[in-house]
């Protein structure tokens, strides 16, 4: 019995994947950074693996780049890269996907990543796949055990800019940039765990991907409420909003944030910081222009997390206006920082949010004029303020913490292990 305890209690090693983890802006690097942090704080080593961007990790973990082509970096998104820059099959599969119009990243890194691990099968005990679930998972799932976290099904991103693109043309081309969905679709029905962020998603990953619910599992996603905490000592300005979104995704719903705004604007002062990059030319710069917010709105990017806080309680109301979230964390950041929250019913946001007019402020998604009414129901009312504010953070404190998402999760990979050894010693019963 001892043994069997010390056994089950052991520290782990883990080889965490994540294909890209952008540090500031976009939930895979955010959670590759803090769940990785609080593993190590639970006691188990582990190595990440990467594309670009990078992640920004704890000084306690390894990084191992495994860069791609880069195609679509910040500078010159979409860049078809020189014939030199082809160094390995991974890279042709890489420039060879991408130019049938389809997004190359997950496959492409899904073999960098059997690649790096072939030779260390003893250096690990578990894989952890953040969401890629390329072809190249099976192949690391046969060599070592290999669990998956899946945030939510990138079906509904693909649907959701489907039924925005303006012509056929650009529906025939958004379908075909999303071929990469089936991929992970077949990949995911053949994992022996998917770990997933909320119920809604459960629901959706099975609806629309096909897997099997006794394949998944919930785990939560986690805020640090050290970091993300209130700071009575800024004052919060008049009229000022929050929110974060990559500014011409669809799914994330900020058009309509701006088109609230525009109504709002015409009876009283407002103004907005959107904690993400604009886009040159694209459909939120003309959205801005043709409603006359440009002196009204500041975008803010690659900023430390100390500065999101500040920028948090400088602010009257946060914002998530997403059509559809798996989770999001820019929500629990926003309550764990005690600021007022404002969200839509999109996806899992109301699992996660709580009951509206005691932790949150709920408005339709995709509905600017809903959006504009909870807005002025929170500006109008410092009395809800007072009372929000506080009550979410009491919310997110007990729930949704790093530790508590780390200790979870180490539980889904000792259940995989377990799994894996059962599968062995049936395989070794059916030889003898």
């Amino acid at each position: 019995m001892a043994s069997e305890l010390s056994a089950s209690d052991r520290p782990l090693r883990l080889a965490y994947l994540s294909y890209r983890s952008k540090p500031t802006v976009g939930g895979q690097g955010i959670y590759t950074r803090h769940l990785t942090k609080a593993l190590v704080d639970l006691g188990h080593s582990v190595e990440v693996f990467s594309g670009q961007p990078y992640p920004v990790l704890d000084e306690r973990i390894a990084l191992n780049q495994l860069p791609s082509l880069d195609i679509f970096n910040d500078q010159y998104p979409g860049r078809f890269p020189a014939y030199w820059e082809i160094k390995s099959v991974a890279d042709l599969l890489e420039i060879g996907t991408f130019s049938t119009g389809t997004f190359p990243e997950p496959l492409a890194f899904s073999y960098r990543a059997y690649n790096a691990l072939k030779d260390r099968t003893n250096d690990f005990d578990i894989v952890h796949d953040n969401q890629c679930l390329g072809y190249g998972m099976l192949a690391i799932d046969k060599i070592i055990p290999t669990l998956v976290t899946l945030h939510h099904p990138i079906t509904v991103d693909r649907r959701l800019e489907i039924a925005a693109a303006p012509n056929w043309r650009k529906r025939m081309s958004v379908s075909r940039w999303y071929s990469f969905v089936k991929m992970q679709g077949r990949v995911a029905q053949r994992m022996p765990r998917i770990v997933v962020v909320s119920d809604n998603s459960i629901d959706d990953i099975h609806n629309d991907m096909g897997v099997d619910r006794d394949r998944m599992r919930l785990v939560h996603v986690g805020v640090d409420p050290d970091l993300f905490k209130p700071m009575p000592e800024v004052t919060r300005i008049p009229g000022r909003l929050i929110t974060t979104a990559s500014a011409d995704v669809e799914m994330k719903g900020l058009r309509f944030l701006l088109e609230a705004m525009a109504k709002l604007r015409t009876e009283r002062d407002l103004t907005l910081t959107v904690i993400g990059r604009a886009k040159k030319g694209g459909k939120t710069e003309e959205i801005i222009e043709r409603n006359g917010l440009a002196d009204a709105i500041e975008f803010v990017s690659g900023v430390p997390d100390e500065r999101i806080v500040e920028l948090y309680a400088e602010s009257e109301l946060a914002v998530v206006p997403s059509l559809y979230e798996g989770f999001s964390l820019p929500a629990v950041e926003a309550m764990a920082s005690s600021t007022p929250l404002v969200a839509t019913s999109g996806g899992a946001l109301p699992e996660v949010t709580g009951v509206d007019g005691e932790t949150v402020l709920r408005c339709e998604p995709g509905d600017a004029d809903s959006l504009a009414a909870a807005l002025r129901r929170g500006l109008d009312d410092p009395e809800l303020r007072a009372k929000l504010g506080p009550a979410g953070r009491e919310r997110v404190s007990r729930l949704y913490t790093w530790r508590h998402t780390a200790v979870r999760t180490v539980d889904q990979y000792r259940e995989v292990l377990a799994l894996k050894e059962q599968a062995r010693l049936s395989d070794t019963n059916r030889k003898q």
